[in-house]
């Protein structure tokens, strides 16, 4: 038995609003929001009286899903520090193939992302960059060069 597909990557977020407005503007499509709470979700995540929002986005291909939770009880812990380095130990981006690099990074910048390095060409074959956004949030982009 092997596992059938990736379903979707959890972010944590305390302004569900604007990350879900960030993820839009990058091209992602929001599926649907709703609050959760009840015992069934306390078991799946092991916390007591939870109460919490949630948003599920998706890649426009229909493959790839983010959900956004923000926690109205117990109340979010946020890591130390906020914006940590790209050697910090656990998940430190998600990556999107993107057709025009430039043009999305310009529209993100509007939703205050920063450019974490800068936008570099590997060899001929792509242009990359990390963007940090909302709450710490970092997204690299890959434009495949023809």
């Amino acid at each position: 038995m092997a596992i059938q597909r990736m379903d979707n990557v959890l972010i944590v977020v305390d302004d569900l609003d604007a990350v879900i407005a960030f993820f839009v503007a990058l091209g992602m499509e929001l599926e649907g929001r709703a609050p959760i709470e009840g015992r069934w979700v306390e078991r799946v995540i092991g916390l007591d009286d939870v109460r919490q929002d949630i948003a599920m986005l998706r890649t426009p291909d229909g493959h790839g899903r983010i959900e956004l939770a923000s926690f109205r009880r117990p109340k979010a812990i946020r890591a130390e520090p906020a914006d940590a380095p790209a050697n910090t130990l656990g998940m430190r981006r998600i990556m999107f193939a993107v057709d025009d690099i430039e043009d999305l990074v310009a529209r993100l910048r509007h939703h205050g992302a920063e450019l974490v390095g800068e936008l570099a060409q590997y060899e001929d074959s792509f242009r990359l960059c990390y963007l940090r956004g909302p709450e710490g949030i970092i997204v690299g982009l890959a434009e495949q060069l023809t």
